[in-house]
């Protein structure tokens, strides 16, 4: 939909995930994969598209990703917004001991899947269709989350919950209010707190984690293509 609306689209896999190399579903640190952000930003994005205005998207782990990434100034700098769905600002791990325990098992057994790890509960979509697509593409990795990686998840979170009043760059953010998997009062909390003169957030009533996958995915890919083009707007009057 955004090609179509012509946005010209660039994707990216972080380590562990999709096509890219390493084991699937590890991640060593997540801080890697805001590194690679950075240098997949400048090198590839902004490279082939000087002075075109550039926007981040990223949902839920990738979220926390965008939003450590547009914390650094050279990356605001370069970035006119960033769109977030669902993003991992706090993440509720199935038992509290699992706080406890992660960095000691992460440093241990850092590969190992643990069931008790992997959020249960209701499915991400109210699309039993939509979820066959998705959990059909063997890149989509449907395991117990790696110890590691989990932690890595933690960590992330924690940092964001501390900083989310330097937040600065313009941002949208997207939610459902009964995700079990991130939790939408911390979207909320980052709309209250952040510093950015420009700043949204919608909160869908009742829908679950994966909001591109819910039935009503078609509206909510027009609130973000309509928030991006009230930003171009903006830019263009300069």
């Amino acid at each position: 939909m955004l090609n179509d609306q012509g946005l010209k689209v660039y994707a990216m896999d972080w380590i562990g995930h999709g096509g890219s190399d390493g084991v699937h579903g590890y991640v060593s640190s997540l801080d890697h994969a805001v590194g690679d952000l950075k240098e997949f930003l400048e090198d590839i994005v902004l490279e082939e598209n000087h002075g075109l205005p550039c926007f981040l998207f990223g949902h839920s782990t990738g979220g926390a990703i965008v939003l450590k990434a547009a914390l650094d100034p050279c990356v605001k700098h370069h970035v006119e917004g960033v769109v977030l769905t669902s993003p991992a600002i706090h993440v509720q791990p199935s038992h509290p001991i699992i706080k406890v325990v992660a960095p000691i098992f992460s440093v241990l057994a850092p590969k190992y899947r643990v069931s008790a790890l992997h959020k249960r509960g209701p499915p991400v979509s109210r699309d039993p269709e939509a979820l066959k697509m998705k959990y059909s593409d063997p890149l989509v990795y449907t395991g117990p989350i790696r110890v590691r990686t989990g932690n890595e998840i933690l960590r992330i979170s924690s940092y964001l919950q501390k900083n989310l009043s330097k937040v600065t760059v313009p941002f949208l953010v997207l939610h459902g209010t009964a995700d079990t998997i991130t939790d939408p009062r911390a979207s909320q909390r980052l709309y209250s707190t952040s510093m950015s003169t420009n700043k949204s957030i919608k909160l869908y009533d009742g829908y679950l984690h994966d909001l591109l996958f819910e039935p009503e995915r078609d509206d909510i890919a027009n609130d973000i293509i309509n928030w991006l083009s009230a930003r171009l707007d903006v830019l263009q009057r300069r």
